[in-house]
């Protein structure tokens, strides 16, 4: 998983939200469900409420465990795939268009922090006058 697509994840879901609530039930950062949560909480054998998810640290935790065990293998968009619509998404059409989203927020800031690390790369080697 690139480093980077959680961040556009948050970006997409809620803008960086961490108090975000969605239409049905879904809050936090990552506007995360309760039936999500409960999966993790099986796959993990951890004891999250689904309350917890507005804290950004136990949202992450939960997102990298419910992704590395259904997206095991796949690429950055399935796993955007996954993360919208479940294990199964990948399968359904109708994710594809949220996919290629993530991916285009995922290359923004790939590019933006390239970016950000060439010029501080830049200004460090600047000889002292």
């Amino acid at each position: 998983m690139h480093p980077l697509l959680l961040s556009a994840l948050i970006q997409i879901e809620s803008y960086g939200n961490d108090q975000a609530k969605g239409r049905h039930g879904e809050l936090g950062a990552l506007q995360i469900k309760p039936i999500l949560v409960r999966d993790v909480n099986r796959i993990m054998g951890t004891h999250y409420a689904h309350t917890q998810v507005t804290n950004r640290t136990i949202s992450l935790f939960i997102a990298n465990a419910y992704l590395a065990h259904y997206g095991k293998h796949l690429s950055d968009e399935s796993l955007a795939r996954i993360w919208q619509g479940g294990p199964k998404a990948i399968s359904r059409s109708s994710s594809r268009a949220y996919g290629r989203r993530v991916m285009r927020e995922l290359e923004r800031r790939t590019v933006k922090q390239s970016f950000t690390v060439a010029s501080s790369t830049q200004s460090t080697n600047q000889p002292i006058k």
